[in-house]
């Protein structure tokens, strides 16, 4: 099976929509008595928190890329070959 990167905004907004389906849920079953602000808030939220996630992550990322490129480059020796 092919591995996939981890994306932990993925993640949270997938969290996000399960938190609000059983919420959702709950409150049709008579279960909880959902406030119905608090779960309208509660997507605009975990999609700010989301986004938020998915820049610092892909900032990450980048830092990470460049660091690795520059220690790849300083690393590798110059070769010559003298007859």
């Amino acid at each position: 099976m092919k591995r996939h990167p981890f994306e932990p905004a993925r993640l949270i907004s997938g969290v996000t929509a399960l938190t609000l389906g059983a919420g959702y849920g709950l409150d049709a079953l008579d279960v909880w008595d959902a406030p119905g602000p608090w779960l309208l808030l509660a997507l605009p939220a975990g999609l700010l928190l989301s986004g938020i996630t998915a820049a610092v992550w892909a900032t990450i990322r980048r830092h990470h890329a460049d660091h690795v490129d520059r220690t790849d480059r300083t690393e590798e020796a110059p070769t010559t070959q003298h007859p």
